[in-house]
């Protein structure tokens, strides 16, 4: 996976959060990942496949932190995981994927995505599409961590 590749999905993430959620989130050190372990307690993952690559990203949330922002994008407080918090998260994911896919493709990297899944729970985990290390960006807010895995293989 090309380095390059990285940079649309911390641009895709930080507008994201900006408008959607009005949080401004810290990026912190990208890390390469081995393991099948999420980063956080819920996860929107989705698939995605294109003219020189495929792979999947996942971003994963901390309780605290998707709370506050879904209770940001909706106006209205949440205090427990539900179903409108998962509706949250795969609509995150979604944007997310779309705003990097936009970025990708003015690289010559054209890629179509599949409907994002959700999944929670503590210690979780994510499959990803492909076998193989994936590029996890954290993220710090206000009200906690939260991150994207990024796991993409050329072809």
């Amino acid at each position: 996976m090309k380095a390059e590749h990285i940079n649309p999905f911390l641009n895709a993430t930080v507008s994201v959060m900006s408008t959607m959620a009005m949080i401004t989130p810290k990026s912190l050190k990208p890390y390469l990942k081995k393991d099948e372990s999420a980063a956080g307690d819920i996860s929107g993952i989705i698939g995605i496949t294109g003219n020189k690559a495929i792979g999947s990203i996942a971003v994963s949330f901390a309780e605290k932190c998707i709370l506050k922002i879904v209770s940001n994008m909706l106006g209205e407080p949440f205090t427990e995981m539900n179903h409108e918090v998962r509706d949250a998260v795969g609509e995150i994911t979604n944007m997310i994927s779309g705003l990097a896919r936009k970025e990708l493709a003015e690289m010559g990297v054209t890629l179509e995505a599949a409907i994002p899944t959700v999944v929670s729970g503590k210690s979780h985990q994510i499959k990803h599409m492909i076998n193989g290390p994936s590029i996890v960006i954290p993220f710090q807010t206000d009200d906690g961590p939260f991150s994207v895995d990024v796991c993409l293989q050329e072809i």
